[in-house]
């Protein structure tokens, strides 16, 4: 039995759509704002993606297929690995003088209540990653520089 959590982190960034929509899909420079995670892939529909999250030895591979692919507004990718199950979307959205790009993940959580319960100390982690991510992103795609 699984059960379906959603989390969601939003940041505004005073950058046009394009730009910003061009800094998100860029895979492999993702590394340089989402925290410990380096990751190659594709783009387009049926396109592959794959990221490698943790610090050294620590981490797991996650596997994606893109499913929904809209530039410059959204792109959804499955997640088909072993660790991560479900879809993740990238939105961004004219926001004022600039964007707002929103980062939703959609999990379905493996083994029951054993899964619920290791959520409940898994969220507020996943939760603080999300948002320093996107402040980096913020950083990122406003000055070019990583971090």
């Amino acid at each position: 039995m699984s059960t379906l959590v959603e989390i969601t982190a939003r940041v505004q960034v005073p950058q046009p759509q394009e730009q910003v929509w061009h800094a998100v899909v860029d895979w492999p420079r993702q590394g340089e704002w989402m925290l410990a995670t380096s990751v190659r892939g594709d783009h387009g529909p049926g396109a592959r993606v794959v990221a490698r999250t943790g610090i050294g030895p620590v981490g797991f591979t996650d596997t994606m297929v893109i499913t929904e692919w809209e530039p410059p507004r959204r792109c959804v990718v499955r997640h088909t690995g072993r660790v991560v199950r479900g879809a993740g979307v990238f939105e961004v959205v004219p926001a004022g003088a600039g964007s707002e790009f929103r980062w939703t993940e959609r999990l379905d959580l493996p083994l029951g209540a054993v899964g619920r319960w290791g959520w409940r100390l898994a969220r507020p982690l996943a939760r603080r990653g999300m948002d320093l991510s996107l402040r980096r992103f913020a950083r990122f795609v406003t000055t070019g520089a990583p971090h």
